[in-house]
Parts: structure tokens; C-alpha cells; sequence
């Protein structure tokens, strides 16, 4: 009898349905390929790995509830952790390198999904990273030059958890939600705020406010 191979099986992280529909129906196009679940926050997205011990996770960086940088993160601290690509409509000139520095293998943009995905988890799969080319050409330009010369957005110089903090307050988010959301006290919250009040020269909570609200509403997160 002829041995069949298994599916590779792929999991799928994101809070829009209409986005995991997408993804579902263009991945059905590869019948060696079997999307095994899919989850709208960290600690669902964590129980269906354990359960269903996928080949690739597609994650998106905003979620419901929590965070897709420190899901990354959590899952790449697992045992046998699976590979992952980042699918998103942020930035990736300032979430890519975010990404692959917490775990990820793969940064695609939304909007270039339909027709990439499928090389992108493809070249994921044999472990490769998977970024633009200008993003590639961009990585490669800092390892030769001073890395803080080639930082012309200021926003680039946040922490992964002083732009947590910044975008939350850009979605109109409170002090204690954003310390809810993010599993932090109020006062460092607050920390995080000050800083990256300080690193962005704006004088104000206000000011700050206004800052992320325009930078949320200009990337289209969500």
C-alpha cells in the first residue's frame, strides 16, 4: 500500500473573520496543505498549537485581546515551536524586523496576501525568511552602516513595549486598559508612556494622544 504523507497543517491567527475566510479559501488551492484551526486571541491561538501541533502559524499583530509581537515571542518559547509568517496591514518597514527578531520567519503585508501567501509560507516552510526586497535591502544596509543613521522615523526608536503602548493609546485605550490588555501595573504603563513621550520630543499626554490616534489611523491597524 502506498504511504500517503500527512498535510502540512497551518494555523491561522487573526481576529477578522472575513480575513481567516480569505486565507482559508486561498490556501485550500494546495491540497497538501490542511488549515487545522484558527484563533482570535494569544491564549486560544496557544491551546490549538499544543492541540494540533501545526507546521506554520500565520499571526496577525493585532488581536483582540493581547498582542501578536508577544504572542510571537511566547510561542517561539515553546518546546517545538512551529514556524511563523506575520500577515498584516502595519508597517513593515517598522514591524518586519520587529517580528523576525521575536520568532517570526516571515513578515507579508494584507494587502500583497492573495497573491503571496502562498510563496511566503512555501519559502517559510523550508525555513527561509520571507521579507520584501526592501526590507531585505534595508536590513542589510544597517549591518553595514551605523544602525542609528539609517533610523529617519522616530517612532523607530521604541521598544516593542513603548509601541505597544503608543498604538494602544492611539486606539483610545485607557491606563488601566492598556495595563489589562498587556498584563502590566498602571505605573509602568506610565513608564512606558513618559518614555516614549521623551523619544517622540512631544511635551504633552496630550500631544502624545494626538501623535498615536494620526499614526494609528494612518497605518489602517486593526
Amino acid at each position: 500500500m502506498m504511504n500517503v504523507e500527512a498535510p502540512v497543517k497551518i494555523l491561522i491567527v487573526d481576529d477578522h473573520p472575513l480575513v481567516r475566510d480569505g486565507l482559508r479559501s486561498r490556501l485550500s488551492c494546495r491540497p497538501d496543505w490542511e488549515v487545522c484551526g484558527e484563533a482570535e486571541v494569544p491564549a486560544e491561538a496557544l491551546q490549538k498549537i499544543r492541540d494540533e501541533e501545526p507546521a506554520v502559524v500565520i499571526v496577525d499583530l493585532s488581536l483582540k485581546s493581547g498582542n501578536g509581537l508577544e504572542l510571537i515571542k511566547q510561542i517561539a518559547a515553546l518546546p517545538h515551536p512551529p514556524r511563523m509568517l506575520v500577515c498584516s496591514m502595519h508597517d513593515e518597514n517598522l514591524y518586519a524586523q520587529r517580528a523576525v527578531q521575536a520568532g517570526a520567519l516571515g513578515f507579508l503585508h494584507k494587502q500583497q496576501a492573495a497573491e503571496q501567501i502562498i510563496p511566503a509560507i512555501q519559502k517559510v516552510l523550508e525555513g527561509k525568511l520571507f521579507v520584501s526586497e526592501q526590507i531585505m535591502e534595508r536590513v542589510l544596509s544597517r549591518m553595514i552602516k551605523d544602525p542609528e543613521e539609517s533610523i529617519k522615523n522616530p517612532i523607530e526608536t521604541l521598544t516593542d513595549r513603548e509601541l505597544q503602548v503608543f498604538e494602544s493609546i492611539g486606539k483610545g485605550l485607557t491606563i488601566n486598559q492598556i495595563a489589562a490588555a498587556l498584563f502590566l501595573s498602571n505605573k509602568t504603563v506610565e513608564t512606558y508612556r513618559e518614555r516614549t513621550k521623551r523619544k517622540l520630543n512631544l511635551r504633552t499626554a496630550a500631544e502624545l494622544m494626538r501623535y498615536a490616534v494620526k499614526w494609528v489611523m494612518d497605518q489602517g491597524a486593526g
